[in-house]
């Protein structure tokens, strides 16, 4: 069985960081692409970033380039999101999903919350002073 659990959300400054994981079990990162969304109260979900599941390819919003990076850890079966410089528009539930990517799609990465293989339940980062 496919499961996403995240975690690391918490309250924050304006300028802070924090590093939230999202760890797989029932399925390896190998054949995975994950990606990390946000949706913020009254707004849709969005893409902040992914990692395919050939592990060499990224992609970030362009609201979070710069500041958020994007890795994984293959023995621990989990990717992280670290996000330095948070701002109060960083605010939201991020959730993080799994999108089944092999051979030649290995390293395609997509930011449509539609198709996902699995979803985790999601961790609240709010950015305030």
């Amino acid at each position: 069985q496919l499961q996403l659990v995240e975690s690391g959300g918490g309250l924050v400054q304006p300028g802070g960081s924090l590093r939230l994981s999202c760890t797989a079990s029932g399925f390896t990162l190998d054949d995975y692409a994950i990606v990390w969304f946000r949706q913020a109260p009254g707004k849709e979900r969005v893409g902040v970033s992914c990692m395919s599941s050939s592990g060499d390819s990224t992609i970030y919003g362009t609201s979070v380039k710069g500041r958020f990076t994007i890795s994984r850890d293959i023995a621990n079966n989990t990717v992280y999101l670290q996000m330095n410089s948070l701002k109060p528009e960083d605010t939201a539930v991020y959730y993080c999903a799994a999108d089944r990517r092999t051979g030649p799609l290995s390293r395609v990465c997509v930011f449509t919350p539609y198709g996902m293989d699995c979803w985790g339940k999601g961790t609240l980062v709010t950015v305030s002073s």
